[in-house]
């Protein structure tokens, strides 16, 4: 059922990874998963985000005692996650797959310039055939341990690398109609087209004595996903091979919206602050209008304060508004260039940049 898929992204809950009787790592369960990885690696460009740090690394801190102040937490997450990175490096190791070790916080998908720094890393591990290995950096990031979940870092780290497919390995095979734990007659969802209110009537927010995630989020990093064109698949870590059994009968599927095109362009024109603006002539406006990146040599004027990677607003003076896009270059750059044919930027910068101030995959036409 993944075997087709070119990047998966693979998201284990602390309930699956943890022991929750002695907090130590569930060593034969984790042994069985890297196989799976191991076989999926194959032909398949695959990224782990792991939670566990602060459960694993709890144990050292406060044995058999909830961790109620945040400095704790942070002390346990420093420790824990030595531990975990030790585990995949020792048991990936053995099929000679190499795993490095990154840690982000939703600022790193949030803030664009370290959105695109981030990226540049996971794409140059994977071509590379190295497995990131992924966690919250709970020792420093306050907002996550308090807030936040590993579903939706996954679901942001799917969209930072293109992935086709996200795996949400948990204690539970998949989304019901109602909750499974109360009601014995709840009915599994096989298959998911559309997140609605139904949809998310039917999630709980009730989480495991281990993780800070519950259904809800999982739906949530479920939508991120469908509007990026990334499949999600929800499914029990509890079965022999988690991720090669993988079938309609144990998991739940959210389809993604089948044109990846417009659907990553909808999540830039709807989630990104634009940080300035340029303004274009006629030529370019008809350039933008058919599918046509943004050259410097049609434009006539910047404003704002914005860097590379930022959004930025583009204006044609008979229109107003008319696109908003992703900037390859800073202002300053881009007040040098402005009206300059795209074969003299390297002269004038000093070094080999794009052609474009900004291309048709990162510009969304307003009007």
């Amino acid at each position: 059922m993944i075997n087709n898929y070119k990047k998966i992204v693979i998201k284990i809950g602390s309930s699956s990874i943890i022991n929750s009787k002695n907090k130590k790592i569930n060593s034969k369960w984790m042994e069985v998963l890297c196989k799976d990885i191991a076989q999926l690696h194959r032909n398949s460009k695959i990224v782990v985000v792991c939670s566990g740090a602060i459960a694993l690394g709890s144990n050292l801190i406060k044995k058999n005692k909830s961790l109620r102040k945040l400095e704790d937490k942070q002390a346990a997450a420093s420790v824990g996650q030595i531990e975990l990175a030790h585990q995949w490096r020792q048991k990936l190791k053995k099929y000679k797959i190499n795993v490095a070790q990154v840690l982000l916080t939703l600022d790193d998908s949030e803030v664009r310039k370290r959105y695109l720094n981030a990226r540049k890393t996971m794409n140059s591990l994977l071509a590379n055939k190295i497995i990131p290995v992924i966690n919250e950096n709970d020792t420093v990031a306050t907002e996550e341990i308090k807030y936040g979940d590993n579903d939706r870092l996954a679901a942001r780290v799917s969209q930072m690398i293109d992935a086709d497919l996200l795996i949400l390995l948990s204690d539970i095979d998949g989304l019901y109609d109602q909750n499974p734990i109360k009601n014995k007659s709840a009915k599994k969802i096989n298959e998911v087209f559309k997140i609605n209110k139904a949809i998310e009537s039917m999630a709980n927010s009730q989480t495991s004595s281990l993780g800070s995630g519950g259904m809800v989020t999982k739906i949530w990093a479920a939508k991120i996903c469908m509007n990026n064109g990334c499949n999600t698949i929800i499914t029990n870590s509890n079965k022999p091979n988690p991720l090669i059994s993988i079938s309609n009968k144990n998991s739940t599927i959210f389809h993604a919206i089948k044109n990846r095109s417009s659907s990553r362009k909808k999540w830039l024109l709807n989630h990104l602050h634009e940080s300035g603006f340029i303004k274009i002539d006629e030529g370019a406006h008809k350039a933008i209008l058919n599918n046509k990146s943004l050259l410097p040599a049609g434009v006539i004027g910047v404003g704002g304060k914005f860097n590379k990677g930022d959004i930025i607003s583009v204006y044609y003076e008979k229109k107003g508004k008319v696109a908003i896009g992703i900037s390859a270059y800073d202002i300053n750059e881009v007040k040098k260039i402005i009206g300059k044919k795209s074969k003299e930027i390297s002269i004038i910068l000093g070094y080999e940049g794009r052609d474009e101030i900004i291309h048709k995959d990162d510009l969304v036409i307003t009007v």
